[in-house]
């Protein structure tokens, strides 16, 4: 853990990560003092939607200062500092149009360039920043699906009104099933604690398994179809979706001949009277893709840098996931995750992550009487197959990663804290902290320390 010495330098994350574990003992300590919570009430029914209109925006700006560096490449942190801002903002539609079906639409305005324009390390520190960053404000569908839901029967675990979700009467046991385009780790990979970086974190590496390669284009959303069946405690979900025409490009294939598969099975729980949920997943990922250890081998016979793009063939990818969320006590959450895929070949959409591992705690700001605030903290490690290293040192460049170079590899380790305020309904303030070892994987860069300040705003 040498790499983080940092932290010492970094005031901030170390009070945000000392609040966190405070709040934690003074929730279990101030826990026996507590009177006896009174019967559980039954949850009235929900009032189902026809129709139902939101809207978001979240605007996150960040800085980082100058760090060590002993080299830089094109895909790298620039060692001076620098600072970032995106902005966001979404208009949510959805109507039901008959009995169980759901229309849901969102359009979708960026602006803005997160730091080093989406660059530096593969755990990123902007999870909802856009890969395409521009000066001025551009709009784009980003969700256009359909869902409907088959009651199966069994007791009333009605949805409530969300964000691309009309409130409704259902049953604990049914199945569900979404079609359009959409995000797949809507339906895929979620987290009570940590999943949204609009509210939560905000690093690639902890709003999903960072090695979970999903299908996307730039902004993260593609076609598919996925089904859930509810059954007791348990779910099982599947899905097809499409995959970009390249590798981290734009635009996604029309005719789904490069695609990706993907399988979860959810075991909800309670531990002590608590609730909980366990994920256990996998997928394949069928498409052009280039092997690292070929691509090295072409740079050593021609003296040029590697590039994958000369040696990408039609092959499979597999991978898979572990994700764990548990509430401990009143008001705190912990959640963990587990990650690999197939490091012989170079990543698809997501990021340049082969191994993941991610843990971390969320606490609910009742424990001090602010009940809209939120405080969270978590470390994230993550890995590049020996294969990848191989591949960087000969010039490489990875989705976000590639300094030129790399002698001395190494695991990339990233904590996390946040503090956010409620300022009113709908209406928070988010002050965050990340400190990243080895950036890119790179034991002769770093640490990065980035600091954000994020606004969101919903309705």
């Amino acid at each position: 853990m040498g790499d983080l010495r940092g932290l010492a330098r970094s005031g901030l994350l170390a009070g945000l990560v000392a609040l966190s574990l405070g709040a934690a003992a003074r929730a279990q300590d101030s826990r026996p003092q507590q009177p006896a919570p009174p019967p559980a009430q039954e949850k009235p029914p929900v009032t189902p939607q026809t129709w139902a209109i939101h809207l978001q925006a979240t605007d996150i700006l960040q800085y980082y200062p100058a760090f060590h560096s002993a080299f830089q490449g094109p895909n790298s942190f620039s060692p001076r500092g620098a600072t970032g801002n995106t902005v966001d903002a979404t208009l949510y539609a959805g109507v039901k149009p008959w009995a169980g079906g759901e229309v849901w639409g969102n359009l979708e305005m960026y602006q803005g360039f997160a730091p080093n324009n989406t660059l530096g390390a593969a755990g990123y520190v902007n999870g909802d920043g856009a890969k395409v960053g521009r000066a001025h404000p551009y709009a784009r569908i980003a969700r256009l699906f359909v869902r409907q839901t088959f009651n199966l029967g069994g007791e009333a675990d009605d949805q409530d009104a969300d964000l691309n979700a009309l409130g409704a009467r259902r049953s604990k046991d049914r199945l569900v099933v979404t079609a359009g385009k959409l995000n797949v780790t809507d339906v895929f990979d979620t987290n009570k604690y940590a999943h949204d970086p609009r509210q939560d974190f905000l690093n690639w590496s902890l709003i999903t398994a960072g090695s979970f390669d999903y299908a996307a284009d730039a902004w993260g959303y593609t076609y598919g179809a996925a089904a859930e069946w509810y059954r007791g405690d348990w779910t099982w979900r599947g899905g097809v979706f499409d995959l970009s025409i390249v590798p981290n490009s734009a635009i996604l294939t029309s005719d789904f001949s490069q695609f990706q598969v993907v399988g979860e099975a959810e075991r909800r729980f309670t531990l002590a009277g608590r609730p909980g949920a366990v994920r256990l997943a996998g997928f394949v990922t069928r498409g052009g893709m280039g092997r690292y250890d070929d691509a090295a081998r072409l740079a050593l016979a021609t003296g040029r840098p590697a590039d994958t793009a000369l040696v990408r063939r039609y092959r499979s990818r597999p991978g898979a996931y572990a994700n764990l969320e548990l509430e401990a006590a009143d008001g705190v959450g912990v959640f963990g995750r587990l990650g690999w895929d197939d490091g012989a070949f170079e990543s698809y959409e997501y990021t340049d992550i082969d191994a993941t591992a991610q843990a971390g705690l969320s606490l609910s700001g009742a424990r001090w009487g602010r009940k809209a605030d939120t405080v969270g903290a978590a470390l994230a490690v993550n890995a590049l197959s020996a294969a990848g290293h191989r591949y960087l040192d000969a010039g490489g460049l990875g989705i976000l990663v590639g300094d030129g170079r790399l002698p001395h590899p190494g695991t990339e380790r990233i904590l996390e804290a946040f503090y956010r305020v409620g300022l009113a309904k709908g209406i928070d303030l988010s002050l965050d902290n990340q400190l990243i070892g080895n950036p890119a994987y790179n034991r002769d860069r770093g640490p990065v320390d980035v600091i954000s300040l994020r606004l969101h705003v919903e309705r």
